[in-house]
């Protein structure tokens, strides 16, 4: 069972949620928090496997709880989906260098959330609509002196060929392709970026990517 703690300080969207998630046989909704302390006071009690966090919400909001959560070592298996109502936001965009492993916007298809809770909880990063890796491109590259990471310089040749191909979006199979290795190898190549960069998972690497300036926003066009 994939367990999910939703936090949103609207009742009635976290009702919506609720059914929405409960009715799928794999997966169970544990918990609801109504703001960011709470969201984070239940990641620490629950340990659920996936948390939907509003953006926005009284107090503390999503963007410092995910930031709490992310940086917990206790909360490593846990996985954040960022909501918004706007897709192109800053908040957005710091909440998934945080930590977050992606985002939906609020008024997405259902089918959607479902595929994404489950996306997310295997361990991939939420990465498939070609929007998150633009608002990754649109704001990641305007901050990007104050934030390139003294560890990229312990990254291989390889390595970084290997980043700058999860900076434009492939998955370990097509990286596997464009470099005439193994799917295994592949991973084993991302794995070591992550461990290097202190990356919690792909949607980081993105944002090390860009940031580092070894996959630029034109692509995109």
């Amino acid at each position: 069972m994939i367990r999910v703690l939703l936090a949103d300080d609207q009742a009635l969207v976290r009702a919506g949620f609720r059914a929405l998630l409960a009715a799928q046989p794999d997966i169970e909704v544990v918990g609801e928090a109504g703001d960011g302390e709470a969201a984070v006071a239940d990641a620490r009690r629950l340990r659920p496997d996936v948390i939907l966090m509003d953006i926005r919400m009284p107090g503390l909001d999503g963007l410092e709880a995910t930031r709490r959560i992310a940086s917990d070592e206790r909360l490593t298996g846990v996985r954040i989906i960022i909501l918004t109502t706007f897709e192109l936001d800053e908040y957005v965009f710091e909440a998934v260098r945080g930590g977050a492993a992606g985002f939906l916007v609020k008024d997405t298809e259902p089918v959607e959330l479902i595929h994404a809770v489950r996306v997310v909880a295997n361990g991939d990063a939420l990465l498939s609509p070609s929007v998150t890796r633009r608002l990754i491109a649109e704001f990641a590259t305007r901050t990007r002196p104050a934030h390139v990471s003294p560890r990229l310089n312990d990254l291989t040749d390889r390595e970084r060929e290997v980043l700058a191909l999860v900076g434009e979006g492939l998955s370990n199979e097509q990286i596997a392709g464009r470099l005439v290795v193994s799917p295994a190898t592949a991973k084993t190549h991302v794995s070591r970026a992550m461990v290097k960069l202190g990356a919690r998972d792909r949607a980081q690497l993105v944002v090390h990517a860009y940031e580092s300036g070894l996959v630029r926003p034109g692509w995109l066009a």
